[in-house]
């Protein structure tokens, strides 16, 4: 849903020694080879540019030429994020990224096409006005399930599931509308 902010709150919890509920050990998690994004200045570089690209969601029409960019970029987050976390228990390095390519980053696709084509609808509806509800939306969902994962990782799979769903629902109750409404009844 976003592409820093979720790697900000894991800088965040790290830089800041938070070990999770059950202190499983975020550091321990990560490693020597993942330890730098606990760093102050990965941390610092990573709350401004999550500043500027949740402002930047707000400015109607240059939210909708950022998703150029920053659909990708989600994925590639996504896929970045779960990977650092997944256990080293799951095969030889290259099915650990491949699994977190599929559930890190086809999870951030979902949710990040769900978000485009409601904010596209937005823009075509209101002319960029009603945006703002899109991207608040976007934000404290971004933002709950970044907090979750670092928190309960489970829990913030099946709340990801949940707005990914609603996004859909939402996308396709303003396409519908968009259309003209709902289709009539066939008796």
């Amino acid at each position: 849903m976003r592409v820093f902010l979720p790697l900000f709150v894991v800088s965040l919890a790290v830089n800041n020694g938070f070990d999770g509920i059950g202190g499983f050990g975020l550091r321990e998690v990560l490693g020597e080879d993942f330890a730098w994004i606990g760093s102050t200045p990965v941390t610092v570089m990573l709350g401004v540019a999550s500043g500027l690209e949740i402002a930047s969601y707000y400015v109607p029409w240059i939210d909708n030429a950022l998703d150029t960019v920053a659909t990708p970029a989600a994925v590639l987050a996504g896929w970045f994020v779960s990977g650092i976390f997944m256990p080293e228990g799951m095969g030889d390095g290259a099915m650990k990224w491949a699994a977190a390519a599929v559930v890190g980053g086809g999870m951030a696709g979902l949710v990040q096409g769900g978000t485009v084509a409601a904010r596209g609808t937005s823009s075509a509806t209101t002319g960029g006005l009603g945006n703002f509800v899109v991207a608040t939306g976007e934000l404290i969902g971004s933002l709950l399930t970044s907090v979750l994962a670092v928190i309960v990782p489970v829990v913030a799979g099946i709340v990801a599931i949940v707005i990914a769903g609603f996004m859909l629902g939402l996308f396709l109750k303003l396409r519908r509308r968009l259309r003209g409404g709902d289709p009539p009844a066939v008796a």
